[in-house]
């Protein structure tokens, strides 16, 4: 077991792009996931229980839910004197007006972060990839390989879709990475990189400013691809459960596949907490004709109506005669009465009107903006 000190940098804003329907107000780190958290939860909540006190959140724009969930940490006992959670603004130096290029730029803007701390590891995390790792075997991997960086990566079948929105790997007998694939047109059996690194913090430092100097700023095309042979790059392979939200389809069937007990046990150990904002809320109100299946219903919604093979958030009022099917419905929504919802992701404080029909399809699922009425 390593003795020295270990922070978290958690990339907040990275691939929002992705499903920019879900980021249009918010960071990709504060999506709603599950029907109580949010996907930053999952990489934070992985550093909490590795033993990682200090952390930096960097975010880009649209950062105020972030920061709304988040706090002071409070919750993931991140409100300390010496470490804690530091939000990490774009800002932190002149970099394109502030808004970064990519990782290495991100990094560049919030360099103070690692100046100041007194870790000498950094694990580094994006928030696409939902979780339950511990951070701790990847850092003593890490440092007995003598590796420069480390990434995480599942040997697993991927789709096209998700190949072009991820970075696939190819290593040899010793774990070393040999090639790095971005952006690639494939699909089927793929090592996936997790979005997840680890690097001395020292090295970190000197390669962010070398990067600057250079003009550089992708983090995977300019250091993981370009500087493979350069440097001594190494995988760690986790066999663990993954959700990867790279389209609105995988965001949908990410959801769903909680309505599994199998994967809501494998997700959610009860040994490995994962940590979220606490809300006190009154618990579910039933009416007298109400029926549930096989859903996940939150805090303070009232059901009067159907819930079948659904996610419904806090405080969604599901009124008489509503039928709600195979859908993800978020914070403040309102089913009206005789309405039918079928394959839809229904964004916070929606209203559906009396007797509407809304209805998508399984990999097709229709989207609900926030605060739209239908």
């Amino acid at each position: 077991m390593y003795n020295e000190k270990v922070c978290g940098i958690i990339f907040s804003n990275t691939h929002d792009d992705i499903i920019t329907e879900l980021t249009a107000n918010r960071t990709l780190g504060s999506v709603p996931y599950g029907g109580r958290y949010r996907l930053i939860d999952f990489p934070l909540s992985n550093m909490v229980r590795s033993g990682i006190d200090q952390v930096g959140i960097i975010t880009k724009y649209n950062y105020q839910s972030l920061i709304d969930h988040l706090g002071s940490g409070r919750e993931w006992d991140l409100t300390r004197k010496v470490g804690g959670l530091h939000i990490l603004p774009p800002f932190g130096n002149t970099v394109h007006n502030g808004i970064y290029r990519g990782k290495l730029e991100a990094l560049y803007s919030s360099v103070a972060f690692l100046t100041h701390s007194k870790c000498k590891y950094v694990v580094m995390s994006d928030c696409n990839i939902i979780s339950n790792m511990d951070y701790r075997k990847l850092v003593e991997y890490h440092i007995e390989k003598g590796a420069d960086i480390t990434v995480i990566y599942k040997d697993t079948n991927v789709s096209e879709e998700q190949a072009m929105c991820s970075t696939l790997l190819k290593v040899d007998n010793k774990s070393r990475v040999i090639e790095t694939m971005i952006g690639s047109k494939t699909s089927g059996q793929h090592l996936l990189g997790l979005d997840v690194f680890v690097m001395e913090r020292e090295f970190l430092v000197d390669l962010i400013r070398e990067s600057n100097a250079k003009g550089v700023y992708d983090f995977d095309r300019d250091i993981l691809q370009a500087r493979n042979k350069e440097l001594n790059i190494v995988g760690y392979e986790y066999d663990g459960f993954i959700e990867d939200v790279c389209t609105m389809q995988s965001y949908y069937h990410a959801n769903m596949d909680l309505l599994n007990p199998e994967a809501r046990k494998v997700l959610f150990p009860a040994d490995r907490p994962v940590y979220t904002k606490i809300r006190d809320e009154v618990p579910v109100k039933y009416g007298i004709d109400a029926v549930a299946k096989n859903s996940l219903i939150a805090d303070g919604c009232i059901i009067e109506g159907d819930v079948e093979n659904s996610i419904l958030f806090r405080g969604v009022i599901v009124k008489p005669g509503a039928k709600i099917k195979n859908s993800i419905v978020m914070q403040g929504t309102v089913v009206g009465s005789k309405c039918e919802v079928n394959y839809v992701i229904a964004d916070k404080n929606v209203v559906i009107n009396d007797y509407r029909v809304v209805t998508g399809t399984m990999d097709y699922p229709v989207y609900l903006a926030k605060n739209s009425r239908v």
